[in-house]
Formats: structure tokens, C-alpha cells, sequence
């Protein structure tokens, strides 16, 4: 079926009710604080694998929009592929080891091998398979599939488990009260429209781009590209239930070209109520079960949890010695082009040589130097984002070219 052709959402139709059906879609995002600047530019898209092009009525791309902001699904379970390829070198691991490190350097992390904010940053490599429920705002359950293995984060009322039954590991802790944040990154469709539809204004093309079936069911395709150039992002397909507007799978492409950054859909959804048991959870007897209280975390015996570091050579990086006092980071530029900078602290740039100890000098030999107005500094790249660390300490990065983190760098002198 050929794609529709409909509004831009940019265009008169940004009335009223478009902006309230964004308020909506905004309120209801997720936020991915746990791998900071990253992870929040990750969550935009993956490629639509559709089975067929079901005969559905025209919409525009502003009603699908609003389709979406109306969406109040509240009951479901099913299976989700996700997979992530920013294009780095096999790191054997160390990517995740790094991402988990800044959310305990950060205070989120409890070094537990079953703490939530540590374990889900896994999602932002390679290809995994969840399995996730929700009956209402107050029980979800998601869990991710391993070789022999199995992780689980349940919310059952006021009560967060998580449980890994490779390390026999318990992690407990208290759901946030209502209208405060989750910690977690983005880990459905729905969790990465959400974001995405945050990006739709003034610098963003948006259309209705055919029809799928995604998951046994018929789903509008809508398409958001961005307009501005300087941007790494190509463009983002979100498969959109026909029936209950609920995002069934979302695309990321680079514009480079190639195999998604991020492809995330479910391969089956069933919209009938869990059971009950779906939520429930008793630790194992035996396990180690890890108390959050007050946002530190202790263990059975009542011992502190020793926050661990991020490693010899890192120490100048490490969030919460490099920001503290620092204050959140500033945003430069708009829309798809906007970067956000920090002081990381770490004066001298990225720890190489004896200072950096082997993963100081193994870091360093991946990014690429650069020079300008600012001075000196390396730049790390992926096929998404990009960023640039400065020989002074401070840290650009975006969703954005090299040569436009240079340019913002070379600005903030």
C-alpha cells in the first residue's frame, strides 16, 4: 500500500488538542536518567519488519498523533524484541559495565546484580527478548530472557522487586508516589514513542507512512524525520495499533544509513488481564535480598552498600565526585540539533598512560582528537551519538554531527 499522503504535524493543525494530546504524551515518558545524555537521545528508533499492509481507513498524521496521547491501555502482556547497534568495537561487556557504573555514580545503583537501575542499562546493546505484563498503574512486571537465566522487575503496589536467578540476587525497594519519575531506561514500543513524540515541533517532519501488521495485528505506520541538518538521526517508524492506538513497534535509523540503531517491537501482545499471580513474588529462601531505604541501599544484615567506583584510571570521571556541585547540563541549540554540556571536572581530559591506567589508554585510542578555539579534545563516536570531551573537563554531546559538537564547543569559549 502506498503512504498516505496527510498533514504535516508541524503545519495549522497544532490546535489546542494537539498540544494537550502531547502534555499528555510527555507526562506519561519515562525518563532514562540512569545513562544519562545517551540513553535519553537513544530512545527515537528501529526498523519496521511488517507481515502485510491491512486495508485501513486515512488518517492524518496529527490524528494518529492524538491517537497515540489518547491511548490508556491498561492491561497487557506479551513478548518484546529489542535491539541496539550504536556501531561500537566489542567492548566483551565493558559497555554495560560502564553504563552501570554512571548509574551508581550517580547514586543509582546499589551494586546489587539484581538492582533495576543498573541491570536494564544491558538494553542499550546487543539483541534481547523481555517479557512484559501490566495490570494498571500500580502492577507491571518485566522480564528479561537470558541463556539459562532470567531477570525480573516486578511492581506490585508500593513494592518494587527485582530478581536474578543467575546470582540468586533480591533487590526491594518502595514504587515512587504518584507524579514522581522512574529510574529505568525506556524498555518497549511504547516507552521509545513517547520520547520520541517529545521531538515533534517546528524542526520535525511527521507523516503517515502506510500500513503493517505488527504482532498479529493492524498497525498505521507514522514516520517522524527530522528537518534540520547536523543531525545523526535519519528517521523514527512507530507501528501504531489501529484498534487501541498503542505503540506496537518503534525503528530508529542513523542517517548514515544501515541496519537500525534501535529496533524494538513485540512479536506477540495479548490485551486480556494477567493474572494475578503474574505480580506476585516471595524472595527464594536463601537468596541475598538487597533493602533500599532513603535511596541507599542495605543488605539483610543492615550493612551500608558500599557504592563501587568506576575503575583505575576513571576516578576524574566518575559523576558524582566530576558534577557535584555542578548542576544539571545545559542544552545548546534546539530540536534534533541540541547538545547538552557539562563540566565534568576531570581537568586534563580522559585519563591516558600511567594516569589512565589500560582502559584510560584503551578509551582514548577510540575516540579521535580534535582541536578549535576550545582547544584540545577527543571525540567518541556511535552511529547515534556523538561526544566530545575537552582537554579543560568539559563534555558535549548529541544526537549531532563532530564537526557540530566542535562548532558548540568552539562557542562556549
Amino acid at each position: 500500500m502506498a503512504p498516505y499522503e496527510s498533514d504535516d504535524a508541524t503545519g495549522a493543525a497544532r490546535d489546542e488538542e494537539t498540544r494537550s494530546g502531547r502534555r499528555k504524551a510527555a507526562r506519561y515518558a519515562v525518563p532514562v536518567a540512569v545513562v544519562g545524555v545517551a540513553a535519553a537521545t537513544i530512545g527515537l528508533v528501529p526498523a519496521l519488519a511488517d507481515s502485510g499492509d491491512p486495508d485501513l481507513p486515512k488518517v492524518t498524521a496529527q490524528q494518529l498523533i492524538n491517537k497515540i496521547a489518547k491511548s490508556d491501555v491498561q492491561q497487557l502482556s506479551g513478548t518484546v524484541k529489542i535491539s541496539t547497534d550504536l556501531g561500537l568495537p566489542d567492548l566483551g561487556g565493558l559497555e554495560s559495565g560502564l553504563a552501570s557504573g554512571m548509574a551508581q555514580g550517580s547514586g543509582a545503583g546499589s551494586g546489587s546484580a539484581a538492582d533495576p537501575s543498573s541491570r536494564l542499562t544491558e538494553l542499550l546493546s546487543g539483541t534481547h527478548t523481555l517479557r512484559v505484563a501490566a495490570d494498571g498503574p500500580d502492577r507491571q512486571k518485566l522480564s528479561l530472557l537470558e541463556q539459562g537465566a532470567e531477570y525480573s522487575v516486578i511492581h506490585d503496589g508500593k513494592d518494587v522487586w527485582g530478581y536474578d536467578s543467575k546470582s540468586d540476587q533480591v533487590s526491594h525497594g518502595t514504587a515512587p508516589a504518584a507524579g514522581k519519575d522512574r529510574t529505568e531506561p525506556p524498555a518497549t514500543p511504547k516507552d521509545f514513542a513517547e520520547q520520541a513524540l517529545k521531538a515533534v515541533d517546528d524542526t520535525t517532519s511527521v507523516t503517515v507512512d502506510g500500513t503493517a501488521q505488527v504482532a498479529g495485528r493492524d498497525a498505521y505506520k507514522l514516520q517522524i524525520k527530522p528537518r534540520q541538518s547536523g543531525t545523526t538521526v535519519g528517521a523514527i517508524n512507530i507501528a501504531v495499533d489501529a484498534k487501541t492506538g498503542m505503540p506496537l513497534k518503534f525503528t530508529l535509523t542513523p542517517k548514515s544509513g544501515g541496519a537500525a540503531v534501535l529496533d524494538a517491537g513485540f512479536t506477540q501482545v495479548s490485551f486480556a488481564r494477567p493474572a494475578a499471580s503474574t505480580f506476585a513474588f516471595t524472595p527464594p529462601k536463601g537468596a541475598k535480598v538487597t533493602e533500599q531505604q532513603d535511596g541507599s541501599l542495605k543488605d539483610g544484615a543492615g550493612k551500608g552498600a558500599e557504592r563501587p567506583g568506576l575503575g583505575k584510571g576513571l576516578e576524574g570521571t566518575d559523576g558524582a565526585k566530576g558534577l557535584e556541585g555542578k548542576g544539571a547540563p545545559k542544552v545548546i541549540g534546539k530540536g534534533w540539533t541540541s547538545i547538552a554540556t557539562f563540566d565534568s571536572g576531570a581537568k586534563g581530559g580522559l585519563p591516558t598512560g600511567d594516569k589512565g591506567g589500560d582502559l584510560g589508554g584503551f578509551l582514548g585510542s577510540l575516540g579521535d582528537k580534535v582541536s578549535g578555539k576550545f582547544g584540545k579534545g577527543t571525540v567518541f563516536s556511535t552511529r547515534l551519538v556523538n561526544v566530545l570531551m575537552t582537554d579543560d573537563g568539559k563534555v558535549y554531546a548529541g544526537a549531532v554531527t563532530k564537526d557540530a559538537l566542535v562548532k558548540a564547543a568552539d562557542a562556549g569559549k
